[in-house]
């Protein structure tokens, strides 16, 4: 390792944000942070919640990690810029989007540039609910079911449902677009000055969880398959990719023109990017075994294996994946999670936030400073707040919550379910419900730790991360309580991004491999939170009611749209001794 100090730095692409987080790489030690929130994307543009639509125009993402490296960089110890040895990138994901022969997203072209199909289509836009159905129903109809590997059900989140979608929508779009490309591979591509599409590095990670790519069937499912699903894809398989590459390795050198744009010196490698969960379980030292749940506006749950864990052929049903090497290279990536958890939090803040943007602001009792600044108080408030009174509340056996208001990702994901919330009667006040929604989201938590227990794959510890980890004790040791397991907080609030500095310190050649750089890098942990037993006690019949409530929801949207069902998972016995 060199002898004077270096840096690398990691570029963390969040729903709302991006992050550039510059770290020492002798000793992990977090040296200056950035952050930049998309302008855009702030003001809504270019989505319609109501109808599930979420667009993200790439120019968010270019301006604002430029203002976000660029603002770590002045707070970083003179000199810092010039010794920085790499960089490397994690992003949301699956975040396709539809790119001419040079790589360049669309929406970056005249002709489209207020065109929301022809821009980044963001993790949790669901308007591919139909093909997704499609896509299942094909896979089970094949000879090879090609979703075995990504949990048996294909999601309206992911790659395919997501591209297929849109070449039907959008005939201009499906005309002028040559590839498509994930918002993880495409900025270091931008970034090393690629300028044709099929020179592109793959990241493993995206590939093998979103794209249904697997070694066994030579990389993604045939011409044949696809153009079964729709004449629309035929020939784009041969414009997208075989090879894909783990995160370790470099996917090009750093532009002039954007080492001048950022101040980093031209030529450093920038390496494979990945989904920032995967990254993010790095971040926060993930071992064999151990669930690394990211918890923020939704969950990624991460769980790595050594590979003779897992039998060949075998499939973990009804999660988002197994890939190897998406976490780290050499081991087994498995991938779970929740399609909304603070999510769900941030909803009810604005059910009860109504009167405030509603009445107060446009109110003249009060002149408009005081006005603005009541309003943005209190909408800063209303979680903290809510979490203390909520806190202070027994249990309630009354109310009761389903955590599906974004649809469900594991286990069997499904994103046409929605949320539901019983048991209300005229003294169910806010603070009630919204514990309740807490402890939704813990028993949906507690139902993914179950799934992999079922299917022979042990949960030995749990590790959080993530905005909601470092923030909230109260949602913490309902978790803990809920999941009658103990939960270890990663000390830092970056481990997305602490994780793509680890990866890129790797790339540089400072460490070997990605074991040795966490071993370096790695922050450790700050906090603990142990079950209180009385507590548990009473959430084991409270889930099991929140297990027949999910039920009564499915059947009742099913019976709707019986062409929306998932398959279902078969029926495993829980092996002996997989609680360790």
């Amino acid at each position: 390792m060199q002898s004077s100090a270096s840096y690398t730095i990691g570029i963390d692409f969040g729903s709302d944000s991006v992050r550039a987080l510059l770290v020492d790489t002798r000793t992990g030690e977090e040296a200056a942070t950035g952050v930049a929130y998309y302008p855009r994307w702030k003001e809504g543009a270019y989505c319609d919640a109501a109808n599930n639509r979420f667009r993200q125009h790439p120019l968010d993402y270019t301006e604002s990690m430029t203002r976000a490296v660029r603002d770590a960089l002045a707070e970083a110890p003179a000199g810092a810029g010039d010794r920085v040895v790499a960089l490397a990138v994690d992003t949301t994901g699956s975040t396709p989007v539809a790119v001419d022969a040079s790589g360049t997203p669309l929406a970056l072209l005249p002709e489209f540039a207020e065109n929301p199909n022809a821009m980044f289509i963001l993790w949790k836009d669901h308007t591919a609910l139909e093909e997704a159905a499609e896509i299942n129903r094909a896979c089970r109809a094949a000879e090879t079911d090609y979703s075995i590997y990504e949990g048996g059900i294909y999601s309206s989140e992911w790659f395919w449902a997501k591209l297929l979608h849109v070449l039907r929508e959008d005939q201009a779009v499906a005309d002028a677009a040559h590839s498509w490309v994930e918002h993880c591979d495409w900025v270091p591509f931008l970034l090393s000055g690629g300028d044709d599409v099929a020179k592109m590095k793959r990241s493993r990670c995206a590939a093998g969880h979103k794209a249904l790519w697997h070694p066994e069937w030579g990389g993604l499912p045939p011409e044949s398959f696809l153009t079964g699903l729709d004449s629309r894809l035929a020939g784009l398989r041969d414009r997208l990719f075989t090879e894909t590459y783990t995160s370790d390795e470099v996917a090009g050198a750093l532009a002039a023109d954007w080492a001048e744009r950022l101040g980093l010196p031209a030529g450093i490698p920038v390496s494979v990017g990945a989904f920032d969960a995967h990254m993010g379980a790095v971040g926060g030292e993930i071992r064999p075994f151990y669930l690394s749940k990211v918890m923020g506006t939704s969950t990624c749950d991460i769980l790595v294996a050594p590979q003779d864990a897992v039998s060949a052929g075998q499939s973990v049903r009804g999660i988002c994946g197994q890939v190897d090497g998406s976490v780290i290279p050499g081991m087994l990536g498995l991938e779970a999670g929740q399609s909304a958890f603070g999510d769900v939090f941030a909803w009810f803040a604005r059910l009860v936030a109504w009167p405030l943007e509603n009445i107060l602001a446009t109110s003249d009792a009060i002149d408009a400073a005081t006005r603005d600044r009541l309003i943005a108080d209190t909408r800063s408030a209303i979680i903290p707040k809510l979490s203390d009174a909520a806190a202070a509340l027994p249990i309630s056996t009354d109310v009761l919550a389903l955590d599906w208001f974004n649809g469900r990702r594991t286990p069997d994901a499904d994103q046409a379910l929605k949320g539901a919330i019983t048991g209300l009667n005229l003294g169910s006040d806010a603070p009630r419900v919204f514990r309740a929604l807490v402890e939704a989201t813990c028993f949906g938590a507690r139902r993914i730790v179950e799934r992999f227990i079922e299917e022979g794959i042990p949960v030995e510890g749990l590790i959080g991360l993530g905005g909601v980890a470092k923030k909230s004790p109260f949602v913490m040791q309902t978790m803990a309580d809920v999941m009658n397991r103990p939960i270890q907080v990663a000390r830092s609030e970056q481990t997305c991004a602490l994780g793509a500095a680890m990866f890129a310190a790797v790339s540089a050649g400072v460490y070997p491999d990605v074991s040795a750089a966490m071993a370096k890098m790695g922050g450790g942990f700050d906090a603990e939170y142990a079950p209180d037993a009385d507590r548990a006690a009473v959430y084991e019949g409270l889930y099991q009611r929140y297990l027949e409530l999910g039920e009564q929801v499915e059947r009742i949207t099913h019976g709707r749209r019986e062409d929306a069902a998932p398959a279902q998972p078969h029926e495993r016995a829980m092996p002996e001794g997989a609680i360790k």
